[in-house]
């Protein structure tokens, strides 16, 4: 028998990853969406079957609120205002019912929890001091996302999907998106006939803007007539995908107006990124990780360093110019249209090295090949982590450096316990909050060879 959608009235006790708080009824673990820590409230039970070694819920009314909750910004992701409409909340924004304040404490907890538990380390005895804003943000924590995606639902209205879900929600603003992409009023295009539509800002003081249509194939031109419903200064291009990510480069992208790129500047880089390449998303980000991972690694004339999960080449831009023409830098990204961007950026310096493949092959063949060992390594890997394969192609590499950026702290623990079995000795760790009102945060930490 399922108890889904049943209401249960609960207290939250701790923090979990993933934007939860842990309640308990009958001895069954419910994690919980949209409450904070100490709240007395009711509940939707989701994902209820009663073989489930747990639950999920979402809060539908707060009893006894928290003193740290305040009104919700973005009326589509807040659950208590979407209960009383009969629908789900979007994702996105699941800690936009707190301050910004108790968001960072909360992270700041499962860090080191995640920590704890899953790399068996103590992060303050290794510098962690609990999750910063980084410098420039802004006080109410809006207008950072420079890429959004959106999806299409049936009727061509633009929309979101709410967590674990694959039901659409139409969606008339994005508070958490650059000013410009608001600016674009997306929500009143004519959409059918389009599955996905993406949007991404450039760093400029007068930013690029370029949107990105993903046609279903249903209708002929229907990215074109979207695109002439942009306002002039937006650029458009229109991508026929089978299958896969953007970033993959297995579509066919076409023009529609203006450019298919963007540019980007950092740390005195110009960057070339197309549509369908990876960016940080956070408007600041780029800035910032670049000045940590320098300062971590500080490279010097003639060392040989590595860029892991590379993207469009952020870091090794810089890295190249600090080793200088006696020294290497391997670029190594996995998805091929991504890469290409690095091939662009990356053509001013012989030194750099840009190979497309799996970190974990690629490495150890590029090495092989030029017979040659590394001083120092950079890694961004996506959400899943590097994972063993990978950390043992890097402590083969002879690097006595890593820095490791890393936007999940689950697989950032993981993959911490295997680098200290390694020989390696976590020296510093910093964790940044780059995505306010969401359970998301990215953490810079070397590590050292013993």
């Amino acid at each position: 028998m399922s108890t889904e959608n049943s209401i249960l009235r609960v207290r939250l006790d701790a923090p979990a990853h993933g934007g939860h708080s842990v309640a308990r009824h009958d001895g069954r673990v419910i994690f919980v969406r949209h409450g904070i820590p100490g709240e007395e409230v009711s509940i939707v039970l989701r994902d209820a079957g009663e073989k489930s070694r747990f639950w999920r819920g979402d809060v539908v009314e707060v009893h006894e609120a928290s003193e740290h909750r305040v009104p919700h910004f973005w009326a589509a992701a807040d659950s208590l205002r979407c209960a009383a409409r009969n629908v789900l909340p979007v994702g996105g924004a699941e800690f936009g019912h707190m301050s910004l304040a108790h968001q960072r404490e909360l992270k700041s907890q499962i860090f080191s929890e995640q920590m704890q538990r899953l790399g068996k380390i103590d992060a303050a005895e290794h510098g962690f001091t609990g999750v910063i804003a980084p410098a420039g943000e802004s006080d109410d924590g809006l207008g950072w996302r420079t890429r959004t995606a959106f999806a299409v639902d049936a009727k061509g209205r633009l929309a979101m999907s709410p967590f674990r879900s694959n039901e659409l929600i139409p969606v008339k603003d994005m508070p958490l998106a650059h000013p410009k992409i608001n600016e674009l009023q997306l929500w009143d295009l004519p959409l059918m006939g389009i599955s996905r539509v993406e949007v991404a800002v450039g760093s400029s003081v007068e930013p690029g803007v370029l949107v990105l249509f993903i046609e279903d194939g249903s209708i002929k031109g229907a990215a074109g007539r979207a695109a002439k419903r942009l306002p002039e200064w937006a650029s458009a291009a229109s991508l026929t995908q089978a299958g896969g990510s953007a970033a993959d480069g297995r579509g066919e992208l076409t023009r529609l107006r203006g450019r298919t790129w963007l540019s980007e500047s950092v740390a005195g880089h110009d960057y070339r990124i197309t549509g369908e390449g990876f960016w940080q998303i956070h408007r600041l980000a780029p800035g910032v990780l670049v000045e940590r991972v320098m300062a971590q690694l500080n490279p010097g004339y003639g060392a040989r360093v590595a860029d892991l999960y590379a993207g469009a080449g952020l870091f090794s831009a810089p890295l190249a110019k600090a080793v200088g023409d006696d020294g290497m830098v391997l670029s190594i990204e996995g998805a091929p249209g991504t890469s290409k961007d690095a091939l662009k950026n990356l053509r001013e310096f012989p030194q750099a090295v840009v190979s497309q493949g799996r970190v974990e092959k690629t490495l150890t063949r590029e090495l092989t090949a030029r017979k040659a060992k590394l001083d120092s390594i950079v890694l961004d890997p996506p959400r899943t982590g590097a994972g063993k394969f990978a950390i043992s192609a890097m402590v083969r590499s002879g690097a006595k450096k890593i820095s490791y950026v890393s936007c999940d702290p689950a697989s950032f623990a993981r993959d911490s316990a295997d680098l200290t079995a390694a020989g390696f000795r976590l020296n510093q760790i910093e964790v940044l909050d780059l995505y306010p009102h969401t359970h998301h945060m990215e953490t810079i930490g070397l590590f050292e060879r013993h």
